[in-house]
Order: structure tokens, then C-alpha cells, then sequence
């Protein structure tokens, strides 16, 4: 006898990211996993990452395998010659959520753009977690909307705790101690500093618009249907426990990246970078003994200073490891770009260095060649680190970055913190400690979590379970159950 479920009209589901290489890149692969259960979907993005997707990847053509998917487009609002790189560039996007893109969004349901021949009206929204708006008019519409944050759990629960940290007192900071212990965070209270806290509660004043941004719209979460998260159990099982308090009805179902292999039609190298990728790196680590090269990434939004380059890079080369490093043309923020490099660094990358503007992230972690991971720790990087087996040392940037760090230190064991540190002889240090004195505790740790990450991805796993009761309930949603 025939599933019920699977006789019904298949959903169609419009997917909503927040116009950034990080949220883009995980919700197009949810949107993938959708197609493959031959779903309507509708990804829409602003002009300006269709653009880029357009020119860097090759996500039209892998997407041409899926007859039920099309992208949509909508303005950020936000000046063709803008830099968006820096957190300047969420403070120009706050602005612009509800002044520009709230109005298009609605214009997009009332003039019926989303609804064409072949495909029924939208039955449910999966929008981006810090897009409130978008729950607004979802409730005028009569549309059911489900929440993906793309961050981690720990990150997420830590927003969500913002009125407890204030009304403890423990914001806004008082003196300029990083390390006060917080324990206002249920299930952090043995190991959180003030400085683990994310980037945006650095602030005295709680006035602050990217303070109040990323607050208030995690407090709009338990408005919509359900929670998606890019986690798994194993590795968030505490902390969600505690979320599931005010939003009981989540889907886990991370690692998301990892779910490709074995579902995935397609099975061609595909990214869904913003940015071009330099794949003769992948000739040059194919040269390097197994385990011998930290890989450097400070993923896509953030900047450095000059000095701060030249920190890094006398730390790394008196490590004596090979190395790949991406250096993005806009990586440093104070003008010049790269500038004058010393000899002897200039000598020693070309001696056991190889330098790229971006590199294809996935297939460098998963080289042989690779030993460890500097990295700003954002969560797709951390998550793709986790999966691969590598260990990291952690120099977050902004948001949700000092939360994963210290989870990745502290308590998963999976590599170490360097937050608010950026001192040669510490990352000479820390690199030495990963790739020698520490490397035997850190590989079995990370083979450890990526086993586990493995089986919650795979047949029976619980994100592939949790994946599946997804895809359920959201044709039941569609059929307005």
C-alpha cells in the first residue's frame, strides 16, 4: 500500500539565505537535498550572489539535473560599489533588511512572481534565522515558515540567552577583563569566558545595531514552525537539549556537506563558492608527505591588518611546516593590500609555502597532505574540518566565530583557541603544538569526531533521520496538516 505522505502534491518550498557566502552555501545544499525528494524549490538570493554564483561556479548546470528548481533574485539594497567584505558589510545590510529587501520580499508573494506554470504556489518558506521579516509576512500570507540558522547550536543558544546575560549583569562588560567566567548560559557554566561570547556582545553600549540585530531576531525564533540546524547530535547534544526547552520541534541535520555522497545524483566536483578557486594548489599538495601541511583560511568576510599579516606570517615560517595559505585580495584592511614582503618569508613560502586567493576548502581538507587548520572558525569551515578529520587552531573574526573556537578548544578537544591573540612566537607555537608535540591526542580526537559525524550523515544516522522526518513534514505542511 501506498504512502499517504508520498502520493501528496509535491511541496513547494521558496528557501531564503541571508546574501553571504556561509548562509548561501549551506542552504543551497539543504535545497539540493530537497530536489532529490522531487520538491518544487525556489532558491532566492540577491542579484548580487546570483551574479557571483554565475560568473565562479558551476551551480546552474549541477542544478539543470533538478527540472523543479529555479533561482529567484531580489535587491539587497545595497550600492554596486559597496565593499562587502568586514563587518561594515552587515551593519549596511541591517539597514537595508527592512528599509529595501521587507518590501520586495512581500511584492514577490502579492504580484504571484513565484508561482508559474508548472509549479503550485509556495506551501512553505525556509528562510534564514536572522531574517525576521520574513515570519511577518508569512503570517500575512498564510504561510507556513520553518527557521535555518546556519551557525552552530552553541552560537545560536548563546544569542538566544541575551536577556539573562543582561539582566545578570554580565553585559555590558564592566573593566576590560576578557577572562570573567559567564555562567548565566545554562550548560556553559563551567567554561565560558566573556571572551567566548560572540563578537557582537563586545559592546557598552546595548544599543549597539549589530548587538540588538543578531539578539532580537534569535528571539523571534520560536515564532516560526520549526528549527533547522547544520549540527549533530553528538556533537551538540547538550546544548540542544536546552533549546529544545523553548523550540521542541528541531531537525538536525548536519553535517549538511557530508550528507552529499552517498544521496547526491551528481557526482561531479561541484562548489558553491562566491569567489574562484585555485585548483593547481591541489597539484601542489599532491607533492607534500601525508600530514605535513597546515592549511590557512580566514574564510571569506574577514580582514586583517598589514600587521597582523606579518605576524602570522613570520609564525608560520618559523614553524618550519609547509603550508597553504589563502590570502584574499581584500584580505587586508588597512590599504595596499599585501605590500613589501621580507626576503627571507618570500623565500621560505617558495621553499615550502604555496599562496592562493581562494582554494576548493572541501577537497583541501580532505587531501592526505593536510595536518592541521588555521582558521577564523566559522561553521562551515569548523564542520568541514570536523568531517575531514583535521584539527584546528581557532583565530575567530566576528559573531558566532569566539562561541565555536572555545567549543573547539575546550570542550571537543578537537584543536586550539588563539582568540584575541595574534603574536609570532604564539603561532609558531600553537603550530608546533598541533602538527608535533600535541599531534597524536589531536588526531584521535578528530578521527573520533569524524566517525561520528559519518554515521549521523549515513543510513540510520540521526541526520539522515532527521532529514528524512523533514522532508515528511513538510509535505504534510504543503497539504496544510
Amino acid at each position: 500500500m501506498d504512502d499517504p505522505v508520498q502520493t501528496l502534491t509535491p511541496p513547494h518550498v521558496l528557501i531564503f539565505p541571508l546574501p553571504a557566502q556561509g548562509h548561501v552555501n549551506s542552504m543551497l545544499k539543504l535545497a539540493e537535498l530537497l530536489c532529490l525528494s522531487d520538491f518544487h524549490v525556489t532558491f532566492l538570493v540577491s542579484d548580487h550572489i546570483h551574479n557571483r554564483l554565475l560568473r565562479q561556479t558551476n551551480v546552474h548546470r549541477r542544478f539543470e539535473h533538478y527540472p523543479r528548481f529555479r533561482f529567484e533574485t531580489i535587491s539587497d539594497g545595497i550600492p554596486t560599489e559597496s565593499s562587502r567584505s568586514g563587518s561594515d558589510f552587515l551593519t549596511e545590510l541591517i539597514d537595508s533588511l527592512r528599509t529595501v529587501i521587507k518590501p520586495l520580499f512581500r511584492e514577490l508573494f502579492c504580484s504571484n512572481r513565484l508561482s508559474y506554470e508548472s509549479t503550485r504556489p509556495v506551501t512553505c518558506i525556509i528562510a534564514d534565522g536572522v531574517l525576521s521579516f520574513t515570519i511577518d509576512v508569512a503570517e500575512e500570507m498564510g504561510i507556513p515558515i520553518v527557521y535555518f540558522r546556519t551557525i552552530s547550536a552553541c552560537a545560536f543558544w548563546a544569542y538566544f540567552c541575551i536577556p539573562q546575560l543582561i539582566e545578570s549583569g554580565d553585559l555590558p562588560f564592566k573593566g576590560i577583563d576578557l577572562d570573567v567566567p559567564i555562567q548565566s548560559i545554562p550548560g556553559m557554566e563551567d567554561f565560558l569566558r566573556r571572551r567566548d561570547l560572540p563578537a557582537n556582545c563586545r559592546v557598552s553600549d546595548l544599543s549597539n545595531k549589530k548587538f540588538q540585530f543578531l539578539s532580537t531576531e534569535t528571539r523571534q525564533t520560536p515564532r516560526a514552525r520549526a528549527l533547522i540546524l547544520n549540527t549533530f547530535d553528538d556533537l551538540e547534544g547538550p546544548i540542544l537539549s536546552h533549546i529544545r526547552i523553548h523550540m521542541p520541534n528541531i531537525y538536525t541535520i548536519g553535517p549538511l556537506h557530508a550528507h552529499n555522497k552517498p544521496r547526491m545524483v551528481v557526482t561531479s566536483t561541484s562548489s558553491d563558492s562566491l569567489l574562484e578557486e585555485d585548483h593547481n594548489c591541489m597539484m601542489w599538495l599532491d607533492a607534500q608527505p601525508s600530514q605535513s601541511v597546515i592549511y590557512i583560511s580566514f574564510g571569506s568576510l574577514a580582514m586583517i591588518t598589514r600587521t597582523q599579516l606579518m605576524e602570522f606570517w613570520h609564525g608560520v615560517v618559523k614553524s618550519g611546516k609547509r603550508f597553504l595559505w589563502v590570502i584574499r585580495p581584500d584580505l587586508v584592511s588597512d590599504g595596499g593590500g599585501v605590500g613589501q614582503i621580507p626576503t627571507e618569508l618570500l623565500e621560505a613560502t617558495m621553499e615550502r609555502g604555496h599562496v592562493v586567493e581562494w582554494a576548493p576548502q572541501e577537497e583541501v581538507l580532505d587531501h592526505q597532505a593536510i595536518g592541521g587548520f588555521l582558521t577564523h572558525s566559522g561553521w562551515n569551515s569548523t564542520l568541514e574540518s570536523i568531517v575531514a578529520g583535521v584539527p584546528m587552531i581557532c583565530w575567530p573574526y566576528i559573531a558566532d566565530q569566539q562561541m565555536n573556537s572555545r567549543y573547539v578548544g575546550e570542550v571537543w578537544k578537537l584543536g586550539m583557541d588563539m582568540k584575541d591573540t595574534c603574536d609570532r612566537i604564539v603561532v609558531e607555537k600553537m603550530i608546533r603544538d598541533l602538527m608535533e608535540v600535541r599531534k597524536s591526542e589531536f588526531v584521535q580526537s578528530t578521527k573520533r569526531m569524524a566517525k561520528l559525524a559519518r554515521k549521523a550523515t549515513s543510513e540510520g544516522g540521526s541526520s539522515h533521520c532527521n532529514l528524512d522526518r523533514l522532508i515528511k513534514d513538510l509535505r504534510l505542511m504543503s497539504a496544510g496538516v
